[in-house]
C-alpha cells in the first residue's frame, strides 16, 4: 500500500515524521492536480492498526490528510460518483437555513446533528424538522438558495475531472428536491434523489410528498443507478459526511468522509478533513 499525504499547507518535517510512522519506503511528491494543495506519496508503507493509528494522530495534528491506497487504483476503475448534498456537496444544511427564515434554526439545527451523528432515526428527524416549517412562505426557499447555498471546496474541480473522465454523478439526498434539481441544472449531473416538501397555497405544509429518502432509500438509489450504467457497486465512489450515508458509502468501491462525524469517518476508506473534494483526485492515479 501507499500513504497519500495531502495539505493546503504542511512543512517538510511533518511530513517526514508522518512518513516515518508509517515506514514509508521513499516520499515523493504527487504532480498537482489540485489547486493549491501539496501532496506526497509515501511508498510501500506498512498499515496495521497500530501504525494506522499513530499516523492518524499525527495528521491530526499536523492539519494533513491522508489515505492508504493501492498503488494500482485509477480513476478508470470507476463508472460513478455518489455524493450527499447537505454539508458534502454544498456547505450549508438547507433545512438549518430554511429554518433560520422561520426564526427557528437553533431548534432545527440541534435536530440535524443528532441525526447525522446517528443519535436520533432519520426518517423521525426529518419528520420532526419539517414539522416545525409549517407555514413558511415557499419563497424562502429561493432566498436559501440565492442567498446561502455555495459549493463545498474543490466540488467544482472535481466534478470537472471526473465528467472529463466519464464518470456519471448522483447526488442522493435527504434533504429537498428544490434544491437538487437546481443543483443538477447547474452541474450538468446525471441523477439525483430527494425528498420533496409539500406546498399548498404557496405556503409550506411541514409535510414531505412521498417516501422519505433515508439511509436504505441512499443505498437502493445507488445500486439502482449502478444497474441502469450496467456498473457494480464496486465501481462507485461514494460521498458523504452523516450517520444516514453510512449504507451506501459501505457498498461502494471507494468511500469517502467529508468533513464528516466520527462515526463516519471511523467506517470511511478515505477522510477528507482539511483539504476540498477535489482531494480525491489525489489518490487516483
Amino acid at each position: 500500500m501507499n500513504l497519500i499525504l495531502q495539505a493546503f499547507k504542511s512543512n517538510a518535517t511533518d511530513i517526514n515524521v508522518i512518513a516515518a510512522l508509517a515506514r514509508a519506503q521513499r516520499v515523493e511528491p504527487v504532480d498537482g492536480r489540485v489547486p493549491g494543495v501539496q501532496a506526497w506519496r509515501c511508498v510501500e508503507v506498512d498499515r496495521a492498526d497500530q501504525t494506522r493509528a499513530a499516523v492518524d494522530a499525527a495528521c491530526l495534528a499536523a492539519q494533513v490528510d491522508y489515505a492508504f491506497v493501492d498503488p494500482a487504483l485509477r480513476l478508470a476503475d470507476f463508472r460513478l460518483v455518489a455524493m450527499d448534498m447537505d454539508s458534502t456537496l454544498i456547505t450549508i444544511e438547507c433545512i438549518d437555513e430554511i429554518a433560520d427564515m422561520q426564526g427557528l434554526k437553533p431548534q432545527v439545527a440541534e435536530i440535524t446533528e443528532a441525526a447525522m451523528r446517528g443519535e436520533i432515526e432519520f426518517n423521525e428527524s426529518l419528520t420532526r424538522r419539517v414539522a416545525l416549517l409549517k407555514g413558511l412562505d415557499a419563497a424562502a426557499l429561493q432566498r436559501v438558495y440565492d442567498e446561502r447555498l455555495q459549493l463545498s471546496p474543490g466540488a467544482d474541480n472535481m466534478l470537472k475531472a471526473i465528467q472529463a473522465a466519464g464518470l456519471k454523478t448522483l447526488l442522493v439526498s435527504g434533504g429537498f428536491t428544490f434544491f437538487t434539481d437546481r443543483m443538477k441544472t447547474r452541474l450538468g449531473l446525471d441523477y439525483t434523489h430527494s425528498n420533496t416538501l409539500e406546498v399548498a397555497d404557496g405556503k409550506l405544509t411541514g409535510k414531505v410528498v412521498g417516501g422519505i429518502v433515508n439511509a436504505d432509500e441512499k443505498r437502493l438509489t445507488v445500486e439502482r443507478v449502478c444497474r441502469e450504467i450496467g456498473a457494480d457497486p464496486s465501481q462507485a465512489i461514494v460521498m458523504g459526511d452523516g450517520a444516514n450515508d453510512l449504507k451506501m458509502m459501505g457498498i461502494a468501491g471507494l468511500s469517502v468522509a467529508f468533513r464528516a462525524k466520527p462515526v463516519v469517518r471511523a467506517q470511511a476508506d478515505v477522510g477528507l478533513n482539511f483539504v476540498g473534494l477535489d482531494g480525491i483526485l489525489n489518490l487516483l492515479g
